[in-house]
């Protein structure tokens, strides 16, 4: 409940500009900087988290990354352990039913958590095509997941939501909400 309120209260927050993003000296405004957004999908069984925007030279058409914890939800001993599981938990599937990996996934570690990102292809129902990252991290029997998609390529979507992800503001929040603050 508490997640979903501060997603909510803090849309379209200015959050953290990129690493290495300079300052548009011109227009005084970040260029490739990431904007807290209001959580876009419907409820499900896990607590809606927080979702971010991304708009600028260094983004592309822009990139929207979606990333929340799912409590007791992964498997104690082995964790994220492959490509099937990645498929299954990471979001995907909120974005569009329609989606195809491009490759195997990667070993991916976000903060102290270790886990697997793979690319996708989605066919949105407008029609339009779309690249896809899902993100499967785990910490004992915890998981964090996030969905980045953007008009752009994938493996530029994937870095972009690392990034983010990355940064100390999310690194602190992830790992309080993994802890249940």
């Amino acid at each position: 409940m508490a997640l979903g309120a501060l997603s909510g209260a803090a849309a379209y927050q200015h959050i953290v500009p990129r690493q290495g993003e300079q300052k548009d000296e011109q227009q005084g405004e970040q260029k490739g900087s990431w904007q807290e957004i209001a959580w876009s999908f419907p409820r499900d069984g896990w607590p809606a988290g927080r979702a971010f925007r991304c708009r600028g030279a260094s983004c592309g058409d822009g990139i929207e990354v979606y990333v929340r914890p799912k409590i007791g939800f992964c498997n104690c001993d082995r964790g994220v352990a492959d490509d099937d599981e990645v498929d299954r938990v990471a979001d995907v599937d909120l974005i569009s039913q329609y989606f195809v990996p491009l490759a195997p996934g990667e070993v991916v570690q976000v903060a102290d958590m270790a886990g697997r990102t793979r690319a996708y292809d989605l066919k949105p129902s407008d029609g339009s095509r779309r690249a896809a990252i899902g993100i499967a991290v785990s910490r004992r029997c915890d998981l964090l997941v996030a969905v980045a998609h953007g008009n752009g390529d994938a493996w530029e979507t994937r870095r972009a939501a690392l990034a983010l992800l990355a940064t100390r503001e999310m690194t602190r929040w992830m790992m309080a909400a993994m802890e249940g603050r």
